[in-house]
């Protein structure tokens, strides 16, 4: 896919405000470390992440969401008038429906015209409502599109410590330590054609992108009810087979970034730099091992926000970039992998 007149107008983003120490977790954890004879800072280790977030226990997601996008409105200085589709993209949503994007645009004084819809694909959301936003935009059909996502971890991981604690199982451990990578935080990103001339933030052309998929291993991490399809009774859990999914992942993004160098003709040497979804240290050492990349042209951000899923990529786009690391002219690789699994790498011209 290539675009020739989509752009980043910007970006927007919240911070959830209770920070959350892998350490506190680890306490939480002791009955299961104490019968594992698993010692301090094991989870940190093998994670590298020090801290996470997690949002105040009453909040809804597409609060959050709107906090961010009107953020991104305000940094672009646009009106909610000009925005002609607004997508909500994040695994966790406020129920089955209405579309949690319904309760965001509405806080947003989204206009009546505007496509309002929800898109879900694991943590590569928001990246997907991207292409979805990209696509109307270069077709012609609207302007502006706002894409917005909200995650919360706080329930996930509580539970998943106590079921820790109540299995006392190295198996059972493996499946689940994946878990204690969440964290919580909202952003959004507003795409344009360009013809805006608000304010003298910089644009960034989205210059299109290259996916691939590995759907036979979509069993390999769950998040959902305990039984098949939607029993009531049931309760959520959350399951990851966390070597299986970096092993395929690996394959799966190794050949997704050959053909994204083949479709934008790149030299040896681009992407000058690189944006993934983060997860944790070994998953983010080993997808540039690869690759074959210098880990030192990727910002990271999951040793003190962890793996927010789909708000992950974009909220560390949205800090490099705040902190200098991504500098205009630079070829901007924006790269993840996600449960199903489906890889997808955007080529953004800073």
């Amino acid at each position: 896919m290539k675009y020739s007149s989509v752009y980043i107008e910007s970006f927007g983003y919240e911070l959830a405000p209770n920070v959350v120490t892998t350490a506190e977790l680890e306490e939480k954890l002791a009955p299961f470390m104490k019968t594992a004879g698993l010692g301090a800072k094991m989870i940190e280790t093998l994670t590298g992440i020090k801290q996470r977030r997690y949002w105040d226990k009453e909040h809804t997601l597409a609060q959050h969401a709107a906090v961010a996008g009107q953020r991104a409105l305000d940094e672009a200085e646009l009106t909610p008038d000009q925005i002609g589709a607004l997508a909500y993209c994040g695994v966790c949503s406020d129920g089955f429906e209405p579309a949690t994007a319904c309760a965001v645009a509405d806080q947003l004084n989204i206009n009546e015209d505007a496509h309002i819809y929800d898109v879900k694909n694991a943590c590569l959301g928001v990246i997907t409502g991207m292409i979805h936003i990209a696509n109307e935009i270069q077709l012609g059909n609207i302007k502006a599109g706002l894409v917005v996502s909200c995650e919360s971890a706080r329930q996930i991981v509580e539970s998943t410590i106590k079921e820790i604690n109540t299995h006392k199982n190295i198996d059972f451990f493996k499946d689940a330590v994946a878990t204690m990578t969440g964290g919580s935080g909202a952003v959004a990103v507003l795409l344009t054609d360009g013809t805006f001339k608000n304010g003298n933030h910089c644009k960034h052309a989205l210059k299109g992108g290259v996916v691939k998929n590995a759907i036979k291993h979509h069993g390999l991490c769950h998040w959902g009810f305990e039984e098949h399809g939607m029993p009531t009774h049931s309760k959520v859990i959350m399951r990851t087979k966390a070597q299986d999914v970096l092993d395929n992942g690996v394959l799966l993004v190794k050949s997704t970034f050959d053909a994204f160098k083949k479709e934008f003709n790149l030299s040896q040497d681009q992407p000058d730099k690189f944006i993934g979804h983060q997860v944790g240290l070994l998953h983010h050492q080993k997808f540039y091992q690869a690759l074959d990349v210098d880990i030192k042209k990727d910002f990271a951000t999951f040793p003190f926000l962890g793996n927010i899923g789909t708000v992950s990529l974009p909220i560390t786009a949205a800090i490099a970039d705040e902190r200098g690391f991504l500098t205009p002219g630079d070829f901007v690789a924006f790269i993840g992998v996600g449960s199903g699994l489906n890889c997808y790498i955007l080529g953004v011209e800073w």
